[in-house]
């Protein structure tokens, strides 16, 4: 099916809108944009032009997605939460040229009011919890919290928080769907 595009919406020319996209009030997606298919952007969302977003991704009311962001499949932007794209802006010296990459990686989850700091990347699965503030690379898995943001612990790709300590060895399963994540030397993998 083609996207639903509400009729408040605007789709600039030129962007890219996968099938089974929903497209709700008073959005925004400008001509560069290139999003995939069964995506939802809540009320007010503001896409740039260079923006790349893969397939089911959930974007909720209020988030603006500026240059140079990319969400990879499955990724959650919960309301309110915040991209950056310039490390130092000033508003009357223009820094078009300075955007830095930010890279959300498949899974992930960004929290209500978050604020992602430009030029980092969100590993695959990870959690970053309301409110948090982002300034450097997350892991995957990792579950963060607070300003700035630190890493307490770590999360299934159900959702679900991991027994595992932060750091070394160890083994866990999600309480939910009893999927087994192994912790070996700082990072954490599922196991088939």
């Amino acid at each position: 099916m083609p996207p639903t595009i509400h009729p408040t919406a605007i789709v600039d020319d030129g962007a890219v809108v996968g099938d089974d996209t929903r497209i709700w009030h008073w959005v925004h997606i400008s001509g560069g944009a290139r999003i995939g298919e069964r995506c939802s952007f809540g009320q007010n969302v503001f896409v740039g032009n260079r923006v790349v977003i893969g397939n089911n991704c959930k974007v909720q009311n209020n988030v603006s997605i500026y240059d140079n962001v990319t969400l990879e499949d499955d990724v959650f932007c919960g309301p309110s939460m915040v991209f950056t794209n310039v490390y130092n802006p000033r508003a009357a010296v223009s820094r078009k040229d300075d955007y830095r990459d930010t890279v959300i990686r498949r899974g992930a989850t960004l929290g209500a009011n978050c604020t992602i700091v430009c030029g980092v990347t969100i590993g695959e699965f990870a959690f970053v919890g309301a409110g948090a503030v982002v300034n450097q690379g997350v892991k995957p898995y990792a579950l963060m919290v607070g300003v700035p943001a630190r890493q307490i612990g770590w999360m299934s790709e159900h959702g679900e928080r991991l027994s595992l300590p932060l750091t070394g060895n160890g083994d866990g399963v999600d309480p939910v769907t009893g999927q087994r994540y192994a912790l070996r030397d700082g990072m954490v993998s599922r196991l088939d």
